[in-house]
């Protein structure tokens, strides 16, 4: 069972049971109607002494779990965090939280979340805990990844909310992981003497659809054919998952002068052990001739050789596409050879611009 006056310090927050001296925040909270209470909370300010008293504790008292209520060092109740599901047999449970809406950002839920992982490994001497989240819930991704939690697959279609069915990441952290976040490249700004690289935003679909979609494009990558808007927003979407699990990272370039979108960049397929990732680009029709991509992809190089320790950037360019080629040694890069039937069937040049290239 677990304890009816635990009290978790962290560092900003107190993880403590609700009680009634919380009744006039939780009413408040219910009147503005805002959603991040355990479940099973009020709806109506009417139930909430009840479930104050009572309602709010029925999980602990199962010895399933527990709610507890986030609480700032103003004492403001800011969020709340359970952990429910709990097998004392196999020693795991689940966590889940929320945050009051005028407190997110603050990194609240990530805080809260370790700490409560260390109580329940060291104090109650559970051995995993699991975490699901929406795959396109960003926000909640990241605040799982930031405490330490391994993404361990995705469940296709497995919540089905107002909107329509969801897929789901399942996350496990265990008591010997230590917590320590995912290593991550961070969204950064970059500038050259003409350009600005920035993480890209919804404000790019239009430009980047438009680009994917051109029959240069087309011919020379493997984007899908028909390119959208919609295959846009997807790809930004998964460019940000793909960054947050230290998989890759992706750019909008613009023109520094007019803010102009010039070019995608993105990096993949990153080993941290070994230091190597490679890079792909896709220039706009209108930036084409320019030299844009060259200078972005050497920036990029700079910033992951300098900054994160990386050894080798690999490129690859179609036999066919000459001017991906052009791009490729004006940066630097030095041509390696042909990898046979490598991307549809087609064969790619490959290159690498390692960090004595650049010196």
């Amino acid at each position: 069972m677990f304890d009816a006056d635990v009290s978790i310090a962290t560092e900003r927050l107190t993880l403590r049971p609700f009680g009634l001296q919380d009744a006039a925040r939780i009413r408040s909270i219910v009147r503005s109607g805002a959603r991040f209470l355990p479940p099973g909370a009020p709806v109506k300010t009417s139930g909430v002494t009840p479930w104050l008293s009572s309602g709010v504790h029925e999980l602990r008292r199962s010895g399933q779990g527990l709610h507890l209520a986030m609480v700032d060092a103003e004492g403001i109740v800011v969020g709340a965090i359970s952990l429910f599901k709990t097998s004392w047999a196999t020693g795991t449970t689940e966590v889940g939280y929320g945050v009051h809406p005028l407190y997110r950002g603050r990194g609240f839920a990530t805080e809260a979340v370790r700490g409560l992982a260390k109580w329940a490994f060291e104090t109650v001497g559970l051995r995993r805990i699991d975490l699901t989240a929406n795959l396109d819930n960003v926000a909640s991704l990241r605040v799982a990844l930031k405490a330490g939690f391994t993404w361990e697959g995705v469940l296709r279609a497995a919540v089905l909310e107002g909107d329509g069915a969801h897929d789901l990441v399942i996350f496990g952290l265990l008591r010997d992981d230590g917590g320590l976040p995912s290593a991550a490249l961070p969204r950064t700004e970059l500038r050259t003497q003409r350009l600005r690289l920035r993480p890209p935003s919804a404000d790019d679909v239009p430009d980047l659809a438009a680009t994917a979609a051109d029959p240069v494009t087309q011919a020379n990558t493997g984007v899908p054919r028909g390119y959208t808007q919609e295959h846009a927003r997807a790809f930004i979407d998964i460019s940000e998952r793909m960054r947050m699990r230290g998989a890759g990272i992706g750019w909008t370039v613009e023109e520094l002068e007019t803010g102009r979108f010039a070019a995608n960049v993105d990096v993949r397929d990153l080993d941290w052990t070994s230091g190597t990732a490679e890079v792909g680009y896709m220039t706009a029709p209108w930036a084409r001739g320019r030299g844009y991509a060259g200078e972005a992809v050497v920036a990029i190089a700079r910033w992951l050789f300098e900054r994160h320790g990386f050894r080798r950037l690999q490129l690859r360019a179609a036999v066919t596409n000459t001017a991906s080629q052009r791009v490729a040694e004006k940066a630097g890069f030095v041509r390696e050879g042909v990898a046979r039937s490598s991307l549809g069937g087609e064969d790619m040049i490959v290159y690498s611009l390692i960090p004595s290239d650049l010196a």
